[in-house]
């Protein structure tokens, strides 16, 4: 897929997850990416969020540390200020059941209607190249905290949904939302601490 030809809509994201290498038993990590775009950093930030997020396939044992890892990589090249981003063979080769895809993605289409009508350019400052740097820090932060949160009932669910809004927030030049973003961050983080401690 071409950057011009890339996702700008939540729905337009899980119709690419769909499609990607249909008539498989399996899809793996590298085959959906390739038909989001591997070059922006909000296509993949969606990827992850949504993988975590999304039922049957979020359940996984491991699927969130697994998100994590691609996050951390991608959001690490961004401050780095790497154009291309470079994922390793044994993140991309990882699989999951054409059944397993389908159904999570199926359970999203509703939801992401519904959000996609509340998007639009605003505050576009904070989705700038300095908000983006900014954005990418506070990914890295998730990614780091996602492994213990396995243990930790829903904690998961609150990283990927904030995943899935900073990516939404970047592929609509949306500043609000990553406003929210960084609120549901912050909320996540606090209960963590809470239940840690």
């Amino acid at each position: 897929m071409s950057e011009h030809d890339r996702p700008v809509s939540l729905v337009q994201l899980l119709e690419c997850i769909e499609h990607a290498e249909l008539g498989r038993d399996r899809v793996t990590l590298g085959e959906i990416l390739d038909a989001v775009g591997r070059r922006s950093f909000g296509p993949l930030l969606l990827v992850a969020g949504l993988v975590t997020l999304a039922p049957v396939i979020g359940d996984i044992p491991g699927m969130p540390t697994l998100m994590a890892c691609m996050v951390l990589l991608v959001a690490g090249q961004l401050l780095w200020r790497r154009e291309h981003f470079w994922l390793p063979a044994w993140l991309l080769e990882r699989s999951v059941s054409r059944t397993a895809l389908d159904k999570g993605m199926n359970w999203l289409y509703s939801p992401a209607r519904y959000v996609d009508r509340l998007l639009r350019p605003r505050l576009t400052r904070l989705v700038g190249d300095a908000g983006v740097l900014v954005i990418a820090l506070c990914c890295v932060l998730i990614a780091l905290a996602m492994p213990p949160m396995e243990v930790i009932p829903f904690s998961a669910n609150g990283a990927g949904l904030a995943l899935t809004l900073f990516g939404l927030a970047l592929i609509a030049s949306d500043g609000l939302m990553a406003l929210v973003a960084f609120a549901l961050t912050f909320t996540t983080f606090a209960v963590i601490a809470f239940n840690l401690f």
